[in-house]
Formats: C-alpha cells, structure tokens, sequence
C-alpha cells in the first residue's frame, strides 16, 4: 500500500500547526469532539430533508475510550461518516474543511450551526499521538475506509470492516519526554477534565466508562468497583434554558460550579440577544474582591464560547476594565474564529457584543443601587474603587459610564449616598457640591476646615479613597454643579459680616502675617486671617490644582527622579480665637516667642492634614519652651 503525500502547502500547514498554532496540548480533544458534534450535525441536517431518514436523538453520542495498555485514545461518534473522497478532501488537504464545505454546499444558515471552519483541528491530535487512524463509514456506503498518518511524512488510505455509520479516531499517545507527560491523556480524571472545561455543552452526549463504588449485593456496607458508562458532559447549557424555568438557586449553582469565585453573587444578568448578533450570556455581580484583584497578576475577562464551545477562557475585550469584576460567560454562532479557535479576531460582531454587555451591567448596577440598596452598598465597597479609576483613567473618557454608580460618604446621611442624591438635596442658593478628604470618616469629621461649609448647612462628602480626589478633578462638575473641596481658598460664599471681618483683621495685622510667612521661609504660600474657622486656631489650606491630600498621595507613589510634588499651602489663622491673641503679644513684644509661636501653629496645621512634621525633635522643644 503506497503511501501518499500531503501537498507541500499542507505538510508545512501542518509542521508549522504542531509546532505553534495551537498554545495548549490539550486543546486536540476539544477540536476532535467539535468534529464529532458537527459529524452528527450534518446526519440531523440530512434527516431534516431525506424522508428515508429518521433522526432519533438516543442514537446519536460521542464515546471515548482510553486503554492504556496500547496507549490509544479513541474518540467515536456515530456522525454521518466518510467517503473515500471525503478522507482525501478533508484529511489529504490540511485546512480544507468538510464542514465549511457541507455549510456552503448545502446553504446552511438557520438551526445547527457547524462551527469546523477551518478543517486544522483533526491535526492538532498530532500534538500528542505519533499515529492516528481513523476508520469510518459513510451514511448510504456499504464500504468503510481507514486512513492513518504518523504526521508530515504522508498518509494511507485502505478498504476496512465497520458495522455501524460513524468514525472512530484512534490516537496512539506518545511516550513520556523530560518535558511533557502524555499518560494524563489516557486518564479518566484528565479527560473528563478537559471535556468538562471546553466540550460541557456539547448537545450531543460525550459518553466514557467511568471507574466507580457501587454496594455489593449480598454484602451490607460493602462496595465494589465496577465500571459503567456516563455521559460526561451536560449538553444543556444554562443559557440556552428559559430564564422562567430557572430559579436564584440554578445560577448560584452554575456561578460555583463554573468556579467564578468563592462568595455568592450579588446578582445575576442573563442575556438572550436575536439582533445585528446573536448571542447569550449570564454575567455575575461578585459580592467580593479575588485576593488578587488590584494586583498585575490578575486577569479580567469572560468566557467565551462558539456554539457551546469554550474558544477562550478570559476574552479581555469582552469588558471595559472599570466593570472588570464582572464574572460570566458569552456564546456567539456570529463571531469570526482564527484558525485555532484560541484567540478572536477583532470584528464588528466582538465589538457589538462588548457594547451591549458594557450597557446590561450599567443597567443592572443602577437596578441593584435602587433596588437593593444594602446589596449595592456590599459590592460598592468591595469594587468602587475600580470605578472610581475608571472615571481618572484614558483621560476621563469613560466618566459618563460611570458617574451616577459613585458612592461616598455623606456628613448629613451619616451614610453612602449618590451624587445625583446629593445634588437633590442641595439648597437653591448652593453653588457647588463640597468634599473634605482624609484617612478616615473619623478624622474628617474632626477637621476645622469642615467648620464653615457644615454652618452654613451644606452637605458634604468625604473622600477617603487615594483615587476619590483625582476621578473628582476629572468628573468636574456632576449636573452642572462643579466640586469644590472645604480646603479650597476660595468656597464660594457671599461675604457676609464675620467674612468681612476677617479680612479687616488680615488688613489690620499684615505686617504679623508677613513676618510669619517670611519665618516659615518658603514652606507656605501665603499667611493670612482664616475666614473658615470658627473654634479651632489654625488649618492648612491650598491654592492651585494640587491639593494637599493629592500631594500626600503622589507623593507615596514611586517617583523615578526622586523629586517630591509640593501643593501651593496657605495657612490660615483664626484671628478671633484666644490664641491669636497670643501671637499678637509676641509679635509686638517678644520676637523669639513669636517665632516659636509661628513654628508650633504650622506644625500644628500640617499634623492635622496627616502630613509629616519635617523636624519632631525641634517641634517638642518649641513646645516645652511654650509649657516653661
């Protein structure tokens, strides 16, 4: 029996497909069981239009079947089989589907879809059989053929002996290198794995003799082993199943079974789309962060499957990195594959998806913060602040995505509210939407600088996230209302009698504070009579862009030229507080006290804004001088 050889295209094809299409050995099962699902696809097909034919569904299946005695891995299906021709067509010419042809040939573009598009799937079984043999007999023949390769070198075809239509794919697993161990791939675990992983929803049962502990019968608590065949796949994918006929518990249940994660959902999203394309998807809201979320290490993204079959186990580009918390899958008939079904080619139909799904969970989001207010404010804290730098990251395009799922803490709710809730509570006669930014709830409640804007019966929000001040600056402004920080040098009030006053007293006593901020030598911008303060004696607050929290925060950062990002300070004196009178009496009689006065309040001011004092040991020494 000669041997006959691929066309020279094809056996490069099929060198260079070994060697480097495909990124994962185990991926030969997937696309050998894909075979054998579109086999059985094309004898439904036939039923549909042959009236000799009779497509009754319990005889059609997939069997593997493992022997590790002979190192062969069989994978049958009782399909529509092959001709001679066929075997020459489709295993003679790499990349020449018979699937896409069947497709084509027979104008196939409703019901069963045919996912075989490029005809390079069989051959990837060479990534882990030096043989394969395959012996088939075609739907309507009376003569089964075997074909078998051992990979570039040719191919044989001869005359053999089938009972029943259908083939059978016989790979002789190769032997254990230093590298690779190929024995998994004659394990009952290892296989019903892979199967599990990327053939599960198969609509055709996968069938395997499974090892398992039954009772023996005339034995009480005694067990044997015995082996029975299972289907080893559930065919029916969860997504294809009428939402009304499932229940909370069935999608937990699919959430834990799928491995998304330990906690339980907060929500679930399930999507049946039939329009510019067709998809299903169920996405989930986790309740908690991975252990690895805001690290490098980990990777957003959602299954992908064509036709049931997982192509990809993260598709990146599925969603938007603020909403990459999102867990779940995506089934496509419409999607362009390449030629490994591993990667997505980047089309109109991905694009369409991503858009869609982006708005499902925005909606969906919105719903729960309405809704399910304590179910919201549990995700929010786990996951906001990935939105919060999705409004600062690509240069604040994503903010209008974004901004009306913010939560922060509010001075008069004691709670976490929205701004759009802000906004409708504030007075006709407010201009902006005030924030204060610290450590804590708790420190900021403490702050003087909150003094004024909580007199005038304002609202304000507190800004406890390293990233809540920048996403703000990029936000600007949230229906129309521009933010403005309780430290800002300008609040934007009206002038009233105690403001007015203020700035009489800054007039009266310039020369002090010119004297002060000449003392501090360069560490402040400006020295001037606080019209903010109320009880306490002195704050820190900022003129410019850079704030002092975000100075704080830049400056923990790593910073390759070692150079510190400084915020324009001001320091505010309360000129009507007991201490002012103080540091007049110094000023006009003891200069060296003043000065110790001066360096004592400008410590003060930057411990409460957290900042670090430049020298402790100098700080206690002024305030033992004070106490003596």
């Amino acid at each position: 029996m000669a041997t006959k050889q691929f066309q020279a295209e094809s056996k490069r094809l099929l060198e260079m497909m070994i060697n480097s299409i495909y990124t994962q050995k185990e991926i030969f099962l997937r696309e050998l069981i894909s075979n054998a699902s579109d086999a059985i696809d094309k004898m439904y097909y036939k039923a549909l239009v042959e009236d000799q034919l009779t497509f009754q569904s319990e005889d059609y299946f997939i069997k593997i079947t493992a022997d590790k005695e002979n190192r062969t891995l069989t994978i049958s299906d009782t399909g529509i089989g092959m001709t001679q021709e066929d075997l020459e067509n489709n295993l003679g010419i790499i990349a020449n589907s018979g699937s896409f042809a069947f497709k084509n040939e027979n104008e196939l573009k409703e019901g069963h879809n045919i996912i075989g598009q490029f005809g390079v799937g069989f051959y990837s079984a060479f990534m882990v059989a030096d043989k394969i043999t395959v012996i088939t007999k075609a739907w309507g023949s009376e003569q089964a053929y075997k074909w078998e390769s051992e990979g570039a070198d040719g191919y044989t075809i001869e005359l053999a002996e089938k009972d029943s239509v259908g083939t059978d794919i016989i790979l002789h697993i190769r032997e254990n290198t230093e590298e690779d161990s190929y024995d998994e791939y004659l394990e009952e675990y290892r296989l019903r794995t892979i199967i599990k992983k990327y053939s599960d929803f198969i609509r055709y049962p996968i069938k395997m003799d499974v090892k398992t502990q039954k009772p023996k019968e005339d034995a009480e608590n005694e067990f044997e082993e015995v082996i029975e065949e299972q289907t080893v796949n559930s065919m029916v994918p969860i997504w294809r199943k009428n939402k009304n006929e499932l229940t909370n518990e069935d999608y937990e249940n699919f959430y834990f079974e799928k491995r998304y994660g330990f906690d339980k959902p907060l929500k679930h999203v399930h999507i049946s789309a039939d329009g510019a394309v067709v998809y299903n998807a169920i996405l989930f809201i986790p309740e908690k962060t991975p252990f690895d979320y805001y690290t490098k290490e980990y990777e957003k993204g959602l299954e992908l499957y064509s036709n049931g079959v997982l192509i990809m186990d993260k598709c990146g580009d599925l969603l938007p990195d603020y909403f990459s918390f999102v867990k779940g899958m995506v089934d496509s008939e419409d999607l362009s594959l390449n030629i490994s079904r591993e990667l997505l080619q980047h089309d109109r139909q991905l694009k369409l998806i991503a858009k869609n799904i982006k708005n499902k969970i925005k909606s969906a989001l919105q719903t729960m913060m309405k809704d399910e207010r304590d179910n919201y404010v549990k995700f929010y804290e786990s996951f906001g602040r990935q939105l919060k730098f999705g409004v600062y990251n690509d240069y604040g395009m994503n903010k209008g995505d974004i901004q009306d799922l913010l939560l922060f803490y509010s001075s008069k709710e004691k709670k976490l509210v929205s701004l759009a809730e802000y906004v409708s509570r504030m007075p006709e006669e407010q201009k902006y939407i005030y924030y204060a930014t610290g450590e804590s709830v708790e420190r900021i409640d403490r702050l003087p600088q909150t003094e004024l804007v909580a007199d005038k019966g304002y609202e304000i929000l507190y800004f406890t996230d390293d990233v809540d001040e920048f996403a703000i600056k990029m936000l600007q402004n949230y229906q129309e209302k521009e933010f403005r920080s309780v430290s800002s040098g300008d609040l934007g009030f009206e002038a009233d009698a105690s403001e007015q006053e203020a700035e009489a007293k800054e007039n009266e006593n310039k020369e002090l504070f010119e004297q002060m901020q000449e003392l501090l030598g360069g560490k402040v911008k400006k020295v001037k009579a606080s019209k903010r303060l109320k009880s306490h004696p002195v704050c820190l607050s900022a003129d410019g862009e850079i704030t002092i929290e975000m100075e704080k925060v830049l400056n923990a950062m790593p910073n390759a030229d070692g150079q510190q990002v400084k915020a324009d300070k001001v320091l505010e004196i309360n000129a009507n507080h007991e201490v002012f009178n103080s540091l007049k009496q110094a000023f006009e009689n003891d200069k060296e006290k003043f000065a110790v006065y001066t360096s004592v309040l400008y410590n003060q001011a930057l411990l409460i804004e957290g900042l670090q004092v430049e020298d402790p040991v100098a700080f206690t020494n002024d305030i033992c001088k004070i106490m003596a």
